[in-house]
């Protein structure tokens, strides 16, 4: 799963901030590297330094094999606030749009199972 850390203008510690979202993403959405095959975070402050309430913003894609893309973004005041929430909304859309198409149950029917005897 590759996984691709930007990061806007205004963002302090890039470097860190990148490999720390990194690591967290694979820590979170790793279960789920055999359907997606990319990941891309955008990190942004929306007022770069002006100060604000939620002007910190993070989208998060992933692009999953053989269907459509996941987006999702999350605004709040801080960056940490901001990553988790729309870590969080993309756990919560991946975990439902795979479970859609995987098969989960067996369909056989109890009415085509041979009769069981009870004793």
């Amino acid at each position: 799963m590759e996984i691709h850390i930007n990061t806007g203008n205004g963002m302090e510690n890039k470097t860190t901030l990148e490999t720390w979202a990194d690591s967290e993403i694979r820590r979170t959405l790793g279960r789920f590297s055999d359907d997606v095959h990319r990941i891309e975070v955008h990190l942004s402050d929306e007022n770069s330094g002006k100060g604000g309430a939620d002007d910190k913003r993070c989208v998060i894609e992933a692009h999953v094999t053989q269907l459509p893309a996941v987006a999702v973004t999350h605004q709040a005041s801080s960056v940490d606030e901001a990553f988790r929430g729309a870590e969080s909304k993309a756990r919560r859309a991946l975990d439902s749009l795979l479970g859609k198409h995987k098969e989960h149950r067996d369909h056989t029917s109890i009415r085509t199972q041979p009769e069981v005897l009870e004793d």
